[in-house]
């Protein structure tokens, strides 16, 4: 049975913290041997479709939403998702355009927001994954809990590097049987591998980098002198 290398989650410019173009994680997952990644960009899912444009067959457009409370994952969306919402209609925004729904980094404590325990729980009936390692989390706690909430919880896990940058897209993947849709995706979460690193602590600087680079009015290169191969 043919298997892919799925990594779920990583960055482009279109998120505040990144300076990274679709065309550079496109090459850096043709080196790696990722199969499918999906473009989760913050509150927003341009990225994601410029890399789509670029690459069809790889690309799940999805999004990272911030919510009230955490950030919740789509996959497979259609439709952008506005911030500072709260969570369950977030989820059943996803739910009513046939998006697959992850939660990203439940239990980093490090992040700027944090899930109430009670609503997470709540969500968990509903959801269709849940992300058990994040590549960014600075210690191994974090996503050794969303592993066993998971199983407990009877749900399946997602990897991703949550990459910002080139060098890290890759470093956090699940291996699973081939898909080709949002409904074929879910069927095969069941029997993921989860397949990761984590990055090293450098990475939340470099993130610190690209907000001043930004400040300072750094803008991407135009499309025309971006070439992919």
């Amino acid at each position: 049975m043919k298997t892919f290398n799925v990594e779920l989650h990583c960055h482009t410019y279109h998120s505040g913290d990144s300076l990274m173009l679709p065309e550079a994680i496109l090459r850096v997952c043709k080196r790696r041997g990722i199969d499918r990644v999906a473009v989760t960009d913050h509150n927003s899912i341009a990225g994601a479709l410029e890399a789509a444009q670029l690459d069809p067959e790889r690309v799940i457009v999805g999004e990272e939403i911030l919510t009230t409370e955490g950030e919740i994952l789509g996959y497979f969306m259609q439709e952008e998702i506005p911030a500072g919402l709260p969570p369950q209609e977030v989820v059943q925004r996803l739910k009513d355009q046939g998006a697959v729904i992850s939660v990203s980094h439940p239990f980093d404590l490090t992040r700027g927001c944090r899930w109430n325990p009670g609503t997470l729980k709540g969500l968990l009936p509903v959801l269709d994954a849940l992300e058990v390692f994040n590549a960014r989390c600075w210690s191994d706690e974090p996503n050794h809990k969303a592993a066993a909430f998971a199983a407990e919880g009877g749900k399946p896990g997602t990897a991703g590097s949550d990459a910002h940058f080139p060098a890290e897209v890759g470093r956090a993947y699940i291996t699973m049987s081939a898909f080709d849709d949002a409904k074929s995706f879910r069927a095969a979460l069941a029997g993921a591998q989860v397949v990761g690193r984590r990055s090293f602590p450098l990475v939340h600087l470099l993130s610190r980098y690209a907000v001043i680079r930004k400040s300072l009015g750094w803008s991407p290169p135009k499309s025309g002198d971006r070439p992919f191969a």
